[in-house]
């Protein structure tokens, strides 16, 4: 078994610019990572995930409070709709594998390109951006029974379903909890030292007028009253199992999964992982 690697590593000529910049001035600093940590990188489609792309129905839409486009794709089924949201650095189609099986089971599957990100127009993105993609689909499409995510979006749909987002399932994989734990380990990956990052999440607050506690995951599944699976690999690298274990602890009606050997990625490919996905659903 190959060992596991964080999904990204930083690039060091990033880690050498932050450096130089705290040298001179932790406020330098703080502006050119808050600059970075809204900002996505995108990457080319894989080979495994150009299946869906072709099956799919592919068209944008608008965030009206975010004023920025997001792509839409669409496999037509059957009745039944499940809503995918992809993580940070994604694609709409980054959950391929999860929505073969279902539409294989007649779900008409619905994901989209966060605003930044895949075929998206080049914007800044934050979290925000994936909950209202998720309300303007709800609105778009009536009502999800089914609503995925992993990684951040795994946070954006709790977050979403705290705030009125309705289905009757929700499935979050490798899902993180605290945005400030994100932002922590933001600053030393790209090279600053751990106490900036209390400045950074200040900063941060005031540039966009938003506590980030009120988007942390285990205070909004309190709200939610569906049922919830919980997946997480015990060798996440990109985000910790303990954040699965604190969301299921405050969970009114949860199931908690924890892998092995599977990292942050493999997980959504897993068959074992699948049949469980398949079974919560089926149950």
């Amino acid at each position: 078994m190959a060992k596991q690697k964080k999904s990204i590593e930083t690039p060091k000529y990033i880690k050498r610019s932050t450096k130089l910049l705290s040298f001179f001035s932790d406020k330098l600093a703080i502006q050119f990572a808050l600059k970075l940590f809204v900002t996505p990188i995108k990457f080319p489609t894989p080979k495994r995930e150009l299946n869906m792309e072709k099956k799919s129905k592919i068209f944008p839409l608008e965030l009206p409070t975010a004023k920025k486009d997001f792509t839409v794709y669409e496999i037509v089924g059957g009745p039944k709709k499940a809503l995918f949201i992809h993580g940070w650095n994604g694609r709409g189609t980054q959950l391929a594998t999860i929505a073969k099986e279902l539409a294989e089971m007649n779900y008409t599957i619905v994901s989209f390109d966060a605003p930044g990100h895949g075929k998206s127009s080049k914007n800044p993105a934050l979290m925000t951006d994936f909950i209202e993609a998720a309300f303007v689909l709800e609105r778009y499409y009536k009502e999800f029974d089914l609503i995925i995510g992993h990684s951040l979006g795994g946070m954006s749909t709790i977050n979403a379903l705290g705030r009125g987002f309705k289905a009757k399932k929700a499935i979050i994989i490798g899902s993180g909890d605290e945005i400030q734990n994100i932002i922590k380990d933001f600053v030393i990956g790209i090279g600053l030292k751990e106490k900036i990052s209390e400045k950074f999440k200040i900063a941060f607050e005031e540039k966009y007028q938003e506590k980030i506690e009120n988007y942390s995951v285990h205070k909004q599944v309190e709200k939610v009253d569906i049922p919830v699976l919980i997946i997480h690999d015990k060798n996440d690298l990109d985000v910790p199992y303990s954040a699965a274990e604190n969301i299921h602890k405050y969970a009114k009606n949860s199931k908690l999964i924890l892998t092995n050997k599977l990292g942050h990625r493999k997980i959504l490919g897993d068959s074992k992982v699948i049949d469980e996905i398949k079974k919560f659903i089926t149950e």
